[in-house]
């Protein structure tokens, strides 16, 4: 039977299916009737089915034509698909393809197919046609529509053809779906020119074509950057595609031609916010502290995979885990709270963090802070997220305490995904819970009145869906009716760099009592015809901005960024640049986020160009070392010949650098001299120096020698 398949279909449609595969070799196909066969595969993938009869038809022994055409009778024909008989051949045919010959037992047996004159039992196959049955007939008519709608009623009443054909469908739009955006990306971001038709320079050397690297790596890198977020978001993974597809369209749409090198110069305003009495602060990550080691951070995260990983246990679970030598055993039992367990101790691990963050921005006069929202990974998922209560109670809040104690302002800010104004009804769903894992992780903290009126969440429209009006409808709808009193205490709305300007949200907000956040980058790209680029104008939004914090008692914040150098369409505008040279013309006791790649190292920058409080608690780092990081002793290295002196076997006076100890509370501060500060582009600094390799010419030959610049390395 496997022998009789196999040779009358091509090798790309037997290997078409994994579950098709998977039964071919778990079944004892000796048992069970061709025909029997045909439908469990049909069942698995009934379009390919469909080309599987057109060859199998007229090769097929008569005596099973009518089962398996009864089968494939009942199922559905895909739209686009084509039938295997019908691809374009791979030679030419000097005429038709003639008909199959009517079978007849006193006939001889027809020859067999090229692919299948191997075959050794190809002679053997019966093809003597049952008796009373009209095989031409029935290859023409399989089935007449009375019988046909039974059996598909019958067939498809039970959901199990229903529902895989729903998933090839859907993994097969995912992957378009992902593909095309590739693409785009890919031709969006390539460097490719085309001469005028005019020119008529001569082209008499033929020029080799060498794609720019760095331009193929960049694409590459976001699109992997893209599916990494895709699965960090709190919905399914298609869905998630959708989801950033709305805003990736928005991004598509944008006129690039007004808004490019040679749009108006942007008209900014020449007041500076000085003496400055406010909150600097920056997003999610320290630089400095990221750098030490161990790493301080709280944006440790998994992928989705590795939850599931996690359910078995260890292979060795009296011993710690390793990446390669004790990993979680597959073949053991699986238990989900197991996996709940290793997810929760990554968020816990980033709230601990916490603390030592706010201790180290407290110290350089930094008071304000946008904690990650991959606090807690996966929180909000539909399938693997979770409460933060209990398990997270205690940690949050002490990290709470010290906020308050320290008057520094907390905040977050849910990712693109969250949209509540989208049409899909899975995407408000999923930027629902997001909200309210948010607002469970700032009410956590328990923070005191005031910072807790302050821990606001700020939040993207998102993408206008073709229609803006028909948006802010749907999010006015959302707002009022599914949000919970305490979400809405928190939320608050940024104008966007894609579709969304300030004039486009403020009427919104001051209907709704929501607080509008003004991002001057943003304005800066998105804005509306009424006014100009730059800070000038959009001062004159200023006291309506300002009213829509002060009715519900938040303290106002801003946000201010500045573009790379080298920017010049609104794609590569929207890039922030490491650092900012200037303060935007806010009030000078306004909280504002600085959100520069940089991180803390910008708000220094600024502190020291413009004397803000704060300036002189900083020094510059000396490059490769840190002298708040605990350090092994560095032994000199053994020269060849020397003797041994000690009992032990090692030379006297062989320590080059002594063993340091810094206690917890030391770790990560700057050490003794507050050397924090490094020069923008040189954050190497922050890590020990690598090895370098010197190549030594020796005559002929060369040998490699370390350099011994390293001696601050670990062992």
């Amino acid at each position: 039977m496997r022998h009789w398949l196999f040779g009358r279909l091509p090798p790309t449609t037997v290997s078409s299916s994994r579950v098709y595969k998977t039964n071919l070799h778990a079944k004892n196909l000796s048992d069970l009737d061709q025909s029997n066969y045909l439908l469990l595969y049909s069942q698995h993938s009934p379009w390919i089915a469909h080309d599987c009869w057109s060859v199998l038809r007229h090769h097929m022994p008569s005596r099973l034509l009518a089962s398996a055409a009864r089968i494939l009778g009942s199922l559905p024909k895909h739209p686009q698909s084509r039938g295997l008989a019908d691809m374009t051949p791979k030679r030419k045919r000097t005429g038709a393809h003639p008909a199959p010959p009517k079978p007849n037992t006193s006939s001889p047996a027809p020859a067999p197919r090229r692919s299948s004159r191997r075959l050794k039992d190809v002679s053997t196959v019966n093809d003597e046609p049952p008796p009373n049955v009209d095989v031409a007939k029935m290859v023409s008519d399989p089935m007449n529509a009375a019988d046909q709608g039974k059996i598909t009623k019958a067939v498809w009443d039970t959901g199990e053809g229903v529902e895989e054909a729903m998933r090839e469908l859907s993994e097969m739009e995912q992957k378009l779906q992902t593909a095309v955006r590739t693409q785009r990306l890919a031709v969006e971001s390539s460097d490719l020119h085309i001469q005028n038709e005019t020119s008529k320079e001569p082209n008499l050397r033929p020029t080799i074509y060498a794609p720019n690297q760095d331009t193929v790596t960049t694409s590459r890198d976001k699109a992997s950057e893209n599916s990494r977020a895709a699965e960090k978001a709190p919905l399914d993974g298609y869905d998630a595609e959708l989801a950033a597809g709305d805003i990736a369209d928005a991004k598509g749409q944008e006129d690039g031609f007004e808004r490019g090198a040679k749009r108006p110069p942007p008209v900014n305003s020449g007041t500076l916010p000085l003496p400055w009495s406010g909150r600097l602060g920056y997003a999610c990550l320290n630089t400095y502290l990221r750098n030490a080691t161990p790493a301080v951070f709280s944006s440790r995260t998994c992928r989705i995979a590795s939850i599931i990983e996690h359910r078995h246990p260890l292979a060795n679970p009296s011993e710690p885990e390793h990446a390669t030598k004790n990993r979680p055993d597959r073949n053991q039992p699986a238990d989900r709270e197991r996996g709940l367990k290793y997810v929760q101790e990554l968020g816990l691990a980033n709230a601990r963090d916490i603390v030592k963050m706010i201790r180290w921005n407290a110290k350089y006069g930094i008071k304000f802070m946008r904690l990650s929202s991959e606090m807690f990974p996966f929180a909000s998922h539909a399938e693997h997220g979770y409460k933060l209560a209990p398990f997270a109670s205690e940690v949050l809040a002490e990290a709470g305490k010290v906020a308050g104690e320290l008057n520094h302002r907390l905040t977050t800010h849910p990712g693109q995904f969250t949209q509540i104004g989208s049409p899909r009804k899975e995407v408000v769903s999923a930027a629902i819970r997001d909200l309210e894992y948010h607002d469970e992780m700032l009410t956590l903290l328990k923070l005191p009145e005031q910072l807790d009126h302050d821990a606001v969440m700020i939040l993207h429209m998102g993408g206008t869906y073709g229609d803006k009006k028909a948006t802010l409808d749907r999010f006015r709808e959302n707002y009022v009716k599914k949000l919970s009193d305490s979400i809405k205490r928190r939320l608050v709305l940024e104008n966007d760099d894609v579709a969304w300007s300030v004039h486009d949200l403020l009427p919104i907000c001051e209907e709704l009592n929501i607080p509008l956040v003004l991002d001057y980058h943003h304005h800066n790209i998105v804005f509306d015809t009424c006014v100009r680029e730059g800070s000038e104008d959009i001062i004159g939004l200023y006291d309506r901005i300002k009213a829509t914090w002060t009715k519900k008692g938040i303290t106002q914040k801003m946000h201010y960024s500045e573009q790379t150098a080298s920017a010049v369409t609104p794609r590569d505008r929207r890039k922030h640049s490491p650092r900012v040279k200037t303060l935007p013309p806010c009030a000078p006791d306004m909280d504002l986020m600085i959100e520069a790649k940089d991180k803390e190292q910008a708000v220094f920058e600024l502190m020291r160009t413009f004397k803000l409080p704060g300036w002189n608690t900083f020094n510059d780092i000396v490059p490769y070392e840190r002298q708040d990081e605990s350090r092994k002793a560095i032994k000199k290295k053994a020269k060849k010949g020397k003797k041994k002196n000690d009992v032990n076997g090692e030379v006297e006076n062989d320590i080059e650098v002594p063993e340091k100890i810094v206690s917890a509370e030391d770790f990560g501060m700057g050490g003794p001299q507050d050397r924090v500060y490094w020069p923008e582009g040189m954050e190497e600094w922050l890590r020990p120096k690598k090895r370098e390799l010197k190549k030594i010419k020796e005559g002929k030959g060369e040998k490699e020698a370390k350099n011994e610049e390293d001696a601050h390395e670990e062992d």
